[in-house]
């Protein structure tokens, strides 16, 4: 519940598109390209209306090619343009892979301070829409291994439209990775009714405890927050805590709430080989290791593709329950 202010109750997609919308009014030089958004506004309609508003020169339809899309921004981003570049389905970064390792992020370093890249990378993630393996993943571990780029991954509307305003003015490349079923389930939040923006690696603390930390990304969010109201009916208080950045990562909020409570349970909707949660294992085991009294656990996906199957990819996907088993294992 926001306090002080007045608010308003919006969906997820409503937050996307009213972040997008805002920055492009504010700014002359924020421009969005990608497949199908004059029309649909994108596949799940983030951006519809928007083409209306402003035209061919600012809302532009691209061809099907990542990598043309990538160096267009690439380009446009250099010489002073903010784009902002729809790639759909995360699992299409791999194919302009180079553009975002090898352009993106590393001229502003080779050629000096002043050059800016401020390209806003937009993608869905996640799986439970049975979209099954190629459009589903959660690419939080390698793209966090992308040293120059900043990644949010909002949970909420009221993040989702805070983080996305901030991505879209940030002066160096930033991916935002936004959950498809927080689309399709229609989630609301409130927002302010004023202009506001999250800054970029600064975690919120969803639910405040004192047994155990929950460090939860996206989706997660909102299933461990669940488990956490059932734990607590058996006396076991949960502090769930949203990073809602992965790069920065802001690992004191982390390590203040493991020092706090003793204990760490990472839910990650990512394989656990080379996942978020192994690098926030690993930072935790670095500088926090004499403060807990029981091992990590990391609540992740199995080591496999994504299944098609509604039944199988439930089955895939970590839910409460699987969180309920690591925190009893630990307490």
């Amino acid at each position: 519940m926001l306090k002080g202010v007045k608010v308003k109750e919006i969906t997820y997609l409503q937050a996307i598109t009213e972040a997008v919308d805002e920055e492009m009014a504010r700014d002359p030089t924020v421009f969005l390209m990608g497949e199908d958004i004059r029309q649909w506004g994108a596949p799940l309609g983030e951006f519809k209306g928007l083409f209306e508003k402003y035209g061919g020169e600012r809302v532009r339809d691209t061809a099907i090619s990542e990598t043309a899309m990538l160096g267009a921004a690439a380009g446009a981003a250099a010489t002073g343009m903010r784009p902002i570049v729809h790639i759909m389905f995360s699992e299409f970064l791999g194919v302009c892979m180079s553009d975002i390792r090898c352009v993106l992020t590393k001229t502003r370093y080779m050629t000096g301070a002043k050059t800016k890249f401020p390209a806003t990378i937009m993608s869905y993630s996640g799986a439970g829409v049975s979209a099954a393996g190629e459009h589903s993943t959660c690419p939080y571990g390698y793209m966090m291994a992308i040293p120059g780029l900043k990644i949010v991954v909002p949970s909420t509307p009221y993040d989702a439209k805070g983080l996305i305003k901030s991505a879209i003015r940030e002066d160096n490349p930033v991916q935002v990775l936004y959950h498809q079923k927080l689309i399709s389930d229609r989630l609301t939040g409130e927002v302010p009714e004023e202009e506001y923006t999250i800054p970029i690696g600064k975690a919120d603390i969803k639910r405040e405890g004192s047994d155990v930390t929950v460090v939860a990304i996206g989706l997660m969010v909102h299933r461990a927050l669940s488990a956490a109201a059932k734990l607590q009916e058996k006396g076991i208080s949960i502090e769930v805590v949203d990073p809602r950045t992965l790069a920065p990562l802001d690992k004191q909020a982390i390590i203040d709430s493991v020092k706090k409570t003793g204990r760490l349970v990472i839910m990650d909707e990512e394989p656990k080989t080379e996942s978020a949660s192994s690098e926030i294992s690993a930072i935790v085991a670095e500088e926090a290791l004499d403060f807990l009294d029981a091992p990590i656990k990391r609540v992740c996906a199995p080591d496999t593709p994504i299944p098609f199957s509604p039944v199988l990819e439930k089955a895939w996907m970590p839910d409460e329950e699987d969180l309920l088993k690591a925190v009893n294992e630990i307490v």
